[in-house]
């Protein structure tokens, strides 16, 4: 089984596609905030990538649950994109990985498609 995303190919047939997490929330439980700039997160993505990721999974919202780690503060569409787009498109801009942006909202998929995206990651099924 292969995926056709924008030109590139993800072949499943070989091996199994590994994607990382690349967090740029404030309130992230795994890496507590360390990629909230642009500049910084960009380069963890590139890190990523040389470390063997075959798809970068960008994520601009906590999605921890609540029950174990706390209140979750939920953001808007607008502050979620100020936190992704910048590093979809600089991602985009000097590398080939696929990219995948986590989000449940329409408006933050449709912009991150625009910006560069692959596929979009939703964990509440649409």
């Amino acid at each position: 089984m292969s995926w056709k995303l924008r030109g590139r190919v993800l072949d499943f047939q070989d091996r199994c596609q590994i994607m990382a997490v690349l967090n740029v929330t404030p309130d992230s439980f795994y890496d507590g905030g360390r990629y909230l700039s642009p500049d910084a997160a960009v380069e963890r993505a590139l890190e990523m990538e040389a470390e063997g990721a075959d798809i970068l999974d960008i994520g601009g919202e906590s999605t921890r649950p609540s029950t174990l780690y706390g209140s979750v503060q939920a953001v808007d569409s607008d502050e979620e994109c100020r936190r992704i787009l910048p590093v979809v498109e600089a991602v985009r801009l000097r590398s080939n990985i696929p990219i995948s942006v986590d989000t449940t909202k329409e408006p933050v998929a449709r912009r991150a498609l625009d910006a560069g995206a692959d596929l979009i990651n939703d964990i509440s099924a649409l």
